[in-house]
């Protein structure tokens, strides 16, 4: 017993000092990916910052190269973009914008959900070739199907008609939201449908009272992904509208003119645009990250 309690005695400051050799060799690896994440978040952070100081310049200041940290602050650029100057008010393509992509994503969520219902818990037949189809509508480049739409929009008397943008962004959004929202709804289960099926209700108080609560995270964050790419669509708003139904997108080519690139009004002026999408991404920031991390684990 004495020669076991002496071995064990001599081995235990050995074990101690690599134990403690791990512990600071992990402490040490963690302060640098936490210092290699620091710097790739500022990096990611530094455009959208050197915008906003852009946004604060006078345009001389602005178009210097290279360009002055140190130069004096203004709000010129922000009262230009808001119609200060006797241009053009940047509210009718702000509203149209907000109009498109809110009434866009309402119909998304309302076809998407029991397509999503469909292919995840009461599974149609060949289900996979139904998703195949879904993304197989995203590898047409958007360019190619610029010509058609243009021309039935043409036809109909479409033209600078903001409901066209919502049926436009509607179907274009439509194939990403059923994909996020059959991963969400996988997850939902199924014992409390059937005892909702039990109780009586039908199909739509299922959706309306127990898929849609239980999936709320994975709704508020195909939501929110369907409502950015909406409010950001350039081309096809650049092409269909012109006086009445153009987007807030559209407004801001409106700053790169013949006389040249009017910077900080445009950065001013991006700085406004961006501000809803931040603002609703805050919002919804703790339902964004719940419907994204949905499924992650089972």
């Amino acid at each position: 017993m004495s020669a076991s309690t002496a071995t064990t005695a001599s081995a235990s400051p050995s074990a101690s000092a690599s134990v403690n050799a791990l512990t600071r060799r992990a402490r040490r690896r963690s302060a640098a990916l936490g210092v290699a994440a620091w710097v790739v978040g500022i990096g990611f952070c530094l455009p959208a910052l050197w915008m906003v100081l852009t946004s604060f310049h006078a345009e001389a200041d602005a178009a210097t190269n290279p360009p002055s940290l140190a130069a004096a602050l203004t709000l010129d650029g922000y009262r230009t973009f808001f119609g200060g100057g006797g241009g053009p008010t940047p509210w009718p393509p702000l509203v149209n914008s907000l109009a498109a992509s809110f009434f866009s994503t309402v119909l998304v969520l309302l076809l998407a959900l029991p397509a999503a219902y469909a292919l995840s818990i009461r599974r149609v037949r060949k289900w996979t070739d139904v998703m195949f189809f879904f993304l197989s509508t995203k590898m047409l480049p958007v360019v190619a199907g610029l010509l058609p739409v243009y021309l039935f929009a043409k036809n109909t008397g479409l033209l600078d008609n903001i409901w066209l943008l919502v049926l436009l962004y509607t179907s274009m959004n439509l194939p990403i939201a059923v994909w996020m929202m059959q991963s969400f709804l996988a997850d939902v289960p199924v014992s409390i449908i059937e005892a909702a099926q039990v109780d009586g209700a039908r199909l739509p108080t299922v959706l309306r009272r127990v898929v849609a609560p239980v999936a709320g995270p994975g709704i508020a964050a195909t939501a929110l992904i369907c409502f950015i790419f909406s409010w950001n669509e350039l081309l096809f708003a650049r092409v269909l509208t012109g006086v009445v139904a153009g987007t807030a997108p559209v407004h801001l080519t409106t700053f790169v003119t013949s006389q040249g690139l009017f910077l900080a009004q445009l950065c001013a002026a991006s700085v406004v645009v961006s501000l809803p999408v931040l603002v609703a991404g805050y919002a919804a920031q703790d339902k964004l990250v719940q419907g994204l991390s949905l499924g992650a684990v089972k």
